[in-house]
């Protein structure tokens, strides 16, 4: 089993890997031929990372389109960053003090992330305009998410596992020296839904992760009338 895991495990950190690069290539080489940056728009560019900065960390936009998604969206993307955050426990040794600051708060971020969820699943079941054009896919990854994260919660506070050998076996995986996987199903359950979403993920609608970068509606200045634009290559 914990040689089955090991594959599964590499597998996913593979195709995660590979996919992003793919599709961050993909998304490099489109031509952006006009500009069409949503005003109101920076001029300059280092207003536009201001609000490239102010659209990843506070979803700026969903904020001022609609107040009660955003809390959902933001309460379960800001839980899911400090679970992350807390999971680097079981990859460094010793482990890095403010990982150590931070686990309190990583500890109960996972009913945030699953309150989050609940709302954001719950707008494409109530809301007609949403519910029509939801497909069954993103409720497959709603379920996913909250599969890894109810998981979760259960090895925490219900199914326990044996934390030195979990530890001892992720900082194999770091160093390619492996070691023995504690066989809780719980555990299990939740290390193959990690993997499922490592691998589906450069091929889902989750990929708005580096998108938003790409976006020209977020990433271009709004000085047609200072600067004549030249697109890449030119036209």
């Amino acid at each position: 089993m914990t040689g089955l895991v090991i594959a599964l495990l590499y597998f996913a950190v593979l195709v995660l890997a590979f996919g992003l690069a793919a599709r961050v290539r993909r998304y490099w080489r489109v031509p952006a031929p006009l500009k069409i940056a949503t005003t109101p728009a920076p001029t300059t560019a280092w207003g536009v990372v201001l609000r490239l900065f102010r659209e990843v960390a506070f979803f700026e936009s969903l904020f001022r389109s609609n107040k009660w998604i955003w809390l959902f969206s933001w309460m379960f993307h800001a839980a899911l960053v400090l679970v992350l955050l807390r999971h680097l426990r079981y990859f460094t040794e010793p482990v890095w003090t403010w990982i150590v600051w931070i686990q309190p708060f990583g500890k109960y971020a996972a009913f945030a992330m699953v309150i989050g969820l609940a709302g954001l699943w719950l707008r494409r079941l109530v809301l007609p305009r949403v519910r029509y054009i939801s497909q069954p896919s993103d409720h497959l990854m709603l379920a996913l998410l909250a599969g890894i994260a109810l998981s979760g919660l259960a090895l925490q506070y219900l199914a326990r596992t044996d934390i030195i050998t979990l530890k001892t076996f992720s900082l194999g995986l770091v160093r390619f020296d492996w070691q023995a996987l504690p066989s809780e199903p719980v555990l299990l359950a939740h290390l193959a839904g990690v993997a499922v979403l490592l691998i589906v993920l450069p091929f889902s609608k989750l990929l708005h992760i580096p998108g938003i970068f790409f976006s020209p509606t977020r990433n271009q200045t709004d000085n047609p009338r200072e600067q004549r634009y030249v697109p890449p290559g030119g036209v």
